[in-house]
């Protein structure tokens, strides 16, 4: 083989690679998917786990031990706007992120699993979701028939509604 066979050989793996991606559902009718890079692993815990903290936002659930680290645990339908979890909850599904050195439990309605994706599946959210969720997202997939919510972890972290106070 060639450089120039190699090079394009090399295109062609680039252009099929695929990303790791954890699915789970963000409220009972929407779900999302979030990049393996940023996550760190996903557990459930008793909601009495969750030692609330006044004054905070109310998408703050409160604060929770993870591997010996205190970390917020953030209600994240409420803090993208969209349908909360059902307050009356046992457990949380709880899925920890890290974003350079910033670690957050990010509490959803249920965790699925780990699917991968091409990159060139996610597509802009622009005219497919409420113009509000667009800041959160890396796009959206559509896989088998239905819309899968790519979101951006970065901009969860940074949210400006977790930096209120």
């Amino acid at each position: 083989m060639n450089k120039s066979q190699l090079a394009i050989a090399n295109q062609a793996n680039l252009a099929n690679t695929t990303d790791g991606y954890l699915k789970f559902m963000l409220n009972k009718h929407t779900p999302a998917v979030l990049s393996m890079r940023h996550t760190q692993e996903a557990i459930v815990i008793p909601v009495e786990s969750v030692t609330a903290m006044p004054g905070m936002p109310a998408c703050v659930l409160g604060l929770m031990n993870w591997r010996s680290r205190i970390i917020w645990a953030i209600d994240l339908p409420q803090l993208l706007n969209i349908e909360s979890l059902e307050t009356r909850l046992r457990q949380y599904s709880v899925v920890i992120v890290r974003v350079d050195t910033t670690l957050l439990g990010l509490v959803v309605d249920d965790i699925i699993g780990t699917t991968k994706f091409l990159v060139e599946e996610i597509h802009s959210p622009i005219g497919q979701v409420a113009s509000s969720l667009v800041p959160y997202l890396r796009g959206c997939i559509n896989h088998d028939n239905e819309i899968l919510l790519a979101l951006d972890a970065h901009a969860i972290v940074h949210s400006s509604v977790l930096r209120q106070n």
